[in-house]
Order: C-alpha cells, then structure tokens, then sequence
C-alpha cells in the first residue's frame, strides 16, 4: 500500500491520504459486489411484494425519563453553548494560531471533527448540528436583543433527539420575517455543499487560516442575512451542514415519530421518511460526486492534466468536481427516466427514488473518510489541548483490513439502496411492473458499485 506523506496540508488538502493499490484482489472485489446486488434484487422480488416501511408513524417508544432529559431546556442550551464555544476557539486559532495545520487545529476542526465527524454523530444521535449549529445560536440570541423573538425549530418527522420540540415544522414564520418559497427546498444546501467540497478539494490553499477565515465570514454573513429575512427556519434547509446531518440522519435508529416521541426504530423507516423536496436530489448528488472526485483527484493521470492544463490548476479541478457530480446526476435522471418508461407515469419520479441514494453516499464517505477521522482526528483534538507533542496515532487497522472495510461499507450501502428502492417502488407501482421497474435502478447501483469500488482499487 502507497501512503501520500504524512504531511496534514497535504491530508486536509484532499480530505483524506488517499490508499492506493490496496491488497484486494479486483477480481473479488467486483465479483462479490455484484453477487451480493443480484441476489439482493432476486429475493426481494420473490420474498418482498408489499411495502413494509412506515415512515415517521413506526418505532418503539423510549422511556419517557430519557425524553425529558433531551427535551429539557438545559440539555439544548448546554448543546448551543458547546457549539458556539467550539466556533469561537477555531476563530481564535486562525487568528491568533500559526498558519501551519501541522500546529493550528483549526484546519482540522473543520476538515475532520466537522465534516467528518458530523457522519457518526448523526448516526448515533440524529440531525446533532441543529442544535450545536453556532449560526443558528448567533440569530438566535441577535433576535432577542433586537427584541425579534424565534419560534423554537420543530422536529423533522424521523428526526433524532437532537432535534427541538418545541414548534411545528409548519409553523408560520415569525413578525417580520418572509416565507420561504417552497420552490426552494433544498437547493441552498445542495449549493453550500458545493462550495465547501470546493473549498476542501479544489481551492489552492485549503488549510491556510486565510483561506478558512475568508470562507467562514462569507458563509456566515450569508447564512445570518438570509435568516434574518427568512427567519429561523432558513437554516433547516439553507444551511448545508444541517441538511448534510439531517439527511445522514434519516438512517439513525433514534428517531422521531409523528406524535413527537422519541423512538428506537429500524433505520429503514426514517429513511422512508425522507421529504420529497425540490434540491433532494442535487444534494445527494453532490455528496456522491465529490466523493468521488476526492478518490479520483490523487490518480497520477488526473494529476498530469492539472499539471499541464492551459486554464490552470484551479479552474481544470473545479470543471473536474462539477464534471463528478454532474455525471452522477445524470446517471440517476437517466435512470429515474427509463424507471417511469418502464412502470408507466408518476409525479415525481426524480425524488421518489432519491432517498435510496443516501445509504450509497454513507457506504462512500465511510470508505473514503474512516483512516482519516480515527488518525486525524484525535491528532486535532490533541493540538487542541495543547498536547500535539503526544506521539502520532496508528491506524486501528492494517491495509487488509482497512481494504475489507472499505469494500464492505461500498457494497453494503448499494445494498441498502437496493432494499430502500424496492420497497418504494412495490408501493408506488402495480405488481407485475414493481419488479420490472426497479432494473434501471439495478443498472444504476452496478454502475456506481463499479465506480466506487475502482476508486477505492486505483
């Protein structure tokens, strides 16, 4: 196995030091990818002929005891103030810190313990980041001093206890403030993804405090000028970390139910619940595509182009991530297109079947960003106590294991996806055309196993 340097500029600068030739035969690899989406897709056709997930009406109630305490207003103003203090320790670190990410946290705090490490959190807890969000505390608390008192921000249906009950999603938006066009779903995140993806894999200088400090002011203007015409609730779905947790969210066994409790439920059913809203699709989209486009940007031929284009590094890596995620896209509208032909007419064919993408963008970012959250990770954490002279952490696993890993979490999220998509379609289409339906859609999850799994091989 080829390991880039051990250099952290180099590591955030790609989000991850990619692992090439892996000790994995391809052979294996592709062949039991596809036999495990085959036989996948032939026993839920011949075992699964009515849908079984329900959405934001399952799950087993928790005691009422935990309720309270994550409910309580203690617990939320503890979580707000946690986030909002961690904001202001990365600013004091890019202004005052070394603009070197081999001594100055920031860098990772923002690269690894945030983008990645928002991935387990929402897994575990929910969508975590609406509370710890320190833009949605900062509106907060200028709201109150300008005497524009909030509305709490309701539970999402199939949201976790992160997740405030104290107002409906539906609620009307406060005195002063403008309605959000429902056109507008989520495409604010899809675009802040973008941007971030962009900041993290093309931008030249990445970990520079410079660079961080000039995104976080721009991002944070933009969020709070927005939210205060908007009004509060423009962060559920303007703000791209809080989409990016909330989707990732959709697959936690904690949950909640309609009626506001709290759940422990199958992770299928909060995916279920899933909002069919304009923006779905491009923000899944873009989580598949620049993914992928971080495993494909360390290929010495992708390399060699950036080298020896004539518009320049820069703007040849940003045609590369748009090129990814719009490959992707096209890939699941064609798809969406010859699932209709095949099943006949539906309203909303692009965002019926979007929500099976989420557990292939989870098997991908598990894949790509594990070796570097469990190294990098307690690195940054370290230099945060002041303790980055402690020795550098090992890998928990060793290049077979972390190629078994990799492989594994691909496969399993395709599979998933799979399992998500049959279960829509034998709801949404007759019998005899369900089955037949979900083909482009197996076509489609071969196609990304193929390409996920080359990525990880190289």
């Amino acid at each position: 196995m080829v390991l880039h340097p051990a250099d952290p500029l180099t590591s955030l600068a790609h989000g991850i030091g990619s692992q090439h030739d892996l000790p994995i035969s391809p052979f294996y690899a592709f062949a039991g990818a596809f036999a495990a989406l085959f036989v996948s897709f032939l026993a839920l056709g011949l075992l699964w002929s009515t849908s079984r997930f329900r959405g934001e009406r399952s799950g087993s109630a928790l005691p009422v005891a935990l309720q309270r305490v994550a409910d309580a207003p203690a617990t939320r103003t503890a979580l707000r103030g946690l986030g909002l203090a961690a904001a202001l320790a990365v600013l004091l670190y890019l202004l005052l810190g070394p603009d070197d990410p081999a001594h100055n946290p920031a860098p990772g705090a923002v690269y690894v313990l945030l983008w990645v490490g928002l991935v387990p959190a929402s897994l575990l807890l929910g969508p975590v980041w609406r509370l710890l969000n320190p833009l949605r505390t900062l509106h907060r608390l200028l709201s109150r001093a300008l005497r524009r008192p909030e509305p709490e921000p309701g539970p999402e249906p199939g949201s976790g206890p992160a997740s405030d009950p104290d107002r409906a999603p539906d609620a009307a938006p406060a005195r002063g403030h403008h309605p959000l066009p429902a056109r507008l779903g989520q495409w604010p995140a899809a675009v802040g993804l973008f941007g971030f993806t962009w900041l993290e894999l093309v931008a030249p200088e990445p970990a520079s405090t410079t660079t961080l400090l000039i995104a976080i002011t721009a991002y944070a203007t933009a969020q709070l000028l927005l939210a205060a015409r908007f009004g509060e609730r423009w962060f559920d779905d303007g703000d791209a970390f809080e989409a990016y947790s909330t989707l990732l969210a959709r697959l936690s066994p904690l949950g909640r139910r309609s009626d506001g409790r709290l759940v422990l439920r199958n992770p299928f059913h909060g995916l279920d619940a899933t909002p069919e809203r304009p923006g779905l699709v491009a923000t899944v989209c873009v989580l598949l595509g620049s993914t992928a486009y971080d495993g494909f940007s360390d290929n010495p031929s992708w390399i060699n182009v950036l080298q020896t284009s004539p518009l320049g590094r820069t703007p040849t890596a940003t045609l590369g991530l748009l090129a990814s995620v719009a490959l992707v896209a096209t890939l699941y509208c064609l798809c969406a297109a010859a699932t209709r032909l095949v099943s006949g007419p539906h309203p909303g064919p692009l965002t019926a079947f979007a929500h099976s993408l989420v557990p292939i963008a989870l098997g991908y970012l598990i894949a790509h960003y594990f070796s570097l959250f469990v190294v990098e990770g307690p690195r940054t954490v370290s230099m945060a106590l002041g303790t980055d002279s402690a020795p550098e952490p090992l890998p928990p696993l060793g290049p077979g294991g972390l190629a078994a890993l990799q492989v594994i979490a691909v496969v399993t999220g395709h599979v998933l996806g799979v399992v998500a998509a049959h279960d829509r379609s034998v709801r949404l289409f007759p019998p005899a055309k369900a089955v037949a339906g979900q083909l482009p859609l197996l076509a489609l999850m071969i196609t990304y196993t193929i390409g996920g799994i080359g990525l990880l091989l190289n």
